[in-house]
């Protein structure tokens, strides 16, 4: 374990290093920092923290820089989340407030994340599966089709066509509305199946099959992929960090557009917590050179999906994360309130 005057060495050279983009020799240090040692006591410190594996040393300069290694013990032990001021905290909330639907809601979020961290921004859909249903509507479109529409607690409206295998009249639609939302409104996506499977013995036998396909059209709108959706946005940001990525930036923005591999990124929404992975932490190979800082957000309490940003290992950690748990604080509140 690194004693505290090595850590405080430590914290000084991550700092100096995101500010200033320069590896930081121990010259500079004691200059701008009270460290209250010599500055021969700080190269000492330094050489032990390089020994560690904490910093390294780029090329033949006296300056060193923090190595994943570094970066990964300044956020367990020394970066605070740096709160945002009541300016940024007012114009997150005027931003988002305008928001009219759930598409628009996500979109404002990707692009209010992108601007306060000038870093790519990552937000996923609120997942079905951890979703609640607030109701389902049934529109007659011909005599034998039909709209299915389900709309969520989190504002995601998800539409499907119906093809009935016989007509089906206005009162029978009606009724298999009311019935449906009375078993169904106000529960768990992932109890509904258990809940309407006796729902086609209920009705006539002449309807029976009508009922049977919509019930199956709902359950496959529950269970089908495109629940994990995201949208990405910000990504020209990556430009200003060109010299952050030690090769080239394409297998950065290449790994970008795998939305698999932004979901794993993120990680399970259920994991609602503050995680940070720093440059070899990150499984994927083109995302090497980059940190991601995410959080669940969602209403009541509960994550419903994450948000996050991607950027370079040289990052502002502290105001990063505080920026994205702010905005996720603010996109759960909306939710709540839809």
């Amino acid at each position: 374990m690194l004693n505290e005057r090595r850590l405080e060495v430590l914290r000084a050279i991550v700092q100096d290093y995101v500010g200033t983009e320069e590896p930081v020799g121990s010259k500079a240090l004691t200059e701008r920092h009270r460290l209250g040692v010599s500055p021969a006591t700080v190269r000492n410190d330094m050489a032990a923290l390089e020994e560690e594996g904490f910093i390294a040393q780029p090329h033949t300069s006296a300056g060193r820089i923090p190595t994943d290694k570094g970066y990964r013990l300044f956020v367990d032990k020394l970066a605070g989340v740096k709160p945002l001021s009541a300016a940024e905290r007012r114009a997150i909330q005027n931003f988002l407030d305008g928001a009219v639907d759930l598409d628009d809601v996500v979109g404002r979020t990707v692009r209010l994340l992108a601007q306060l961290t000038r870093q790519v921004a990552v937000v996923q859909y609120p997942s079905l599966t951890r979703s609640t249903v607030r109701h389902v509507e049934l529109l007659s479109l011909a005599p034998a089709r039909l709209m299915l529409v389900v709309i969520t607690d989190t504002g995601r409206v998800e539409q499907r066509h119906v093809d009935c295998p016989s007509p089906f009249g206005e009162t029978s639609l009606a009724d298999l509305r009311a019935r449906l939302n009375s078993r169904v409104a106000g529960r768990r996506f992932s109890d509904v199946p258990q809940l309407v499977q006796d729902l086609p013995e209920s009705f006539e036998a002449e309807d029976r099959g009508t009922v049977s396909t919509v019930l199956a059209t709902l359950l496959e709108t529950l269970v089908e992929d495109t629940e994990e959706r995201l949208m990405i946005g910000g990504t020209s940001n990556l430009t200003r960090f060109g010299h952050d990525f030690p090769l080239v930036i394409r297998p950065v923005l290449e790994a970008l557009e795998e939305q698999v591999v932004l979901l794993k990124l993120l990680g399970e929404a259920k994991d609602s917590g503050m995680t940070v992975r720093i440059g070899h932490e990150n499984a994927h190979e083109g995302l090497n050179s980059t940190s991601v800082v995410s959080v669940g957000y969602g209403s009541g309490g509960e994550a419903v999906a994450k948000l996050g940003v991607v950027g370079p290992t040289r990052m502002d950690y502290p105001g990063t994360m505080g920026a994205v748990r702010a905005v996720a604080r603010y996109v759960g509140q909306i939710l709540a309130e839809s």
